[in-house]
């Protein structure tokens, strides 16, 4: 198995559910629950990455390792970068991007993700499973992939892709679609390469960050989990989802 750390972005400003890391699940913050699959993987360290003392000092009581950030990230990618930075961490070393509100990621998945670059031949790995509905395909918020015949990304998208001609040719379409889940692996080298760069017009037009690495060469491996990851939570309805789960 490929060496790798994982690291966990969180901020407590949230639009639609604020403080929501620390909003809890079963009678544990939602933080917590997101470190405890970090560390049922096979990952040698697991770190929580924050500008936040509410969310440090919560960590910390939990045992976590906690890395304060600066204030100025606007996204988790861009945080994680950071990190790599401050633990002075070699360009070849692998960290997972587990995002903060996935407490029911399976650490099998974590895994799996990380094991994709074992072969050196990505930049980047990502996980993605078969639509669920046609209702998801055209759902925006529901973020779409397409891969190649070698499980690599062309591209990722909001929209219903790829487009059917023919309304009879939409549950076809629908099949060749992958609902992009959100945790990602990489190389620290080729993170800072990432954030070095400015967001491309793709990406500003989709509001997806994959689409700067694709514009910049970046190979993203994509593989289908053996599971559906479950539920990420951004509404009340998600965090009641989510505690069913976790039950």
């Amino acid at each position: 198995m490929i060496d790798f750390v994982v690291v966990i972005p969180s901020r407590y400003a949230s639009t639609r559910l604020p403080g929501k890391p620390l909003r809890e699940i079963n009678g544990k913050p939602m933080l917590q629950h997101v470190y405890e699959r970090g560390t049922e993987s096979a990952a040698t360290d697991v770190i929580i990455a924050t500008d936040d003392e509410r969310i440090a000092e919560a960590a910390e009581k939990f045992g976590a390792r906690v890395c304060m950030t600066g204030d100025q990230h606007q996204s988790g990618t861009e945080r994680i970068a950071e990190v790599c930075d401050l633990m002075d961490w070699g360009d070849e070393r692998v960290v997972v991007n587990l995002q903060g509100d996935e407490p029911t990621m399976p650490a099998a998945l974590i895994n799996q993700c990380a094991g994709l670059l074992e072969d050196g031949a990505a930049d980047i790995a990502t996980l993605a499973s078969p639509l669920a509905s046609l209702q998801d395909f055209d759902n925006p918020n529901v973020v779409k992939v397409i891969v190649d015949d070698d499980h690599n990304a062309i591209y990722f998208s909001r929209a219903a892709i790829p487009f059917a001609r023919k309304e009879t040719d939409r549950a076809a379409a629908c099949d060749l679609a992958l609902h992009h889940h959100g945790i990602c692996a990489y190389r620290c080298g080729v993170l800072r390469r990432f954030v070095a760069a400015a967001p491309s017009k793709l990406e500003l037009c989709e509001q997806l960050e994959q689409l700067r690495a694709l514009g910049l060469g970046m190979n993203i491996r994509v593989a289908i989990p053996p599971v559906r990851p479950g539920v990420g939570v951004d509404t009340e309805a998600d965090l009641a989802a989510a505690a069913r789960e976790l039950v």
